[in-house]
């Protein structure tokens, strides 16, 4: 008897990010944030986007973040666990 084949599409890999030099549009969409923020440039656009839509500067920063730290050989990033037990007396 034959089988039924699957109704799920096969697996596909997963895509790699992009490990070439950026584009031609993305420099000039830089350049185009650049000279929208004035004289403080890119910063200065990014900081009147952040203040204008919060929520959407957040989903870029949340990008843009490094999502694991890591520290040079020399100085590696450790990690500090501190517990601190304070007395608290009732009042009467």
């Amino acid at each position: 008897m034959p089988t039924r084949k699957s109704l799920t599409p096969p697996l596909t890999k997963p895509r790699r990010r992009r490990t070439t030099p950026p584009t031609p549009l993305h420099a000039a969409i830089l350049l185009a944030a650049e000279a929208a923020g004035g004289e403080g440039g890119l910063v200065g656009y990014l900081t009147a986007q952040a203040i204008a839509s919060p929520s959407s500067f957040m989903t870029l920063l949340g990008k843009v973040l490094p999502t694991q730290l890591s520290g040079d050989a020399e100085s590696p990033v450790q990690l500090v666990h501190q517990i601190e037990r304070v007395i608290v007396r009732a009042e009467d």
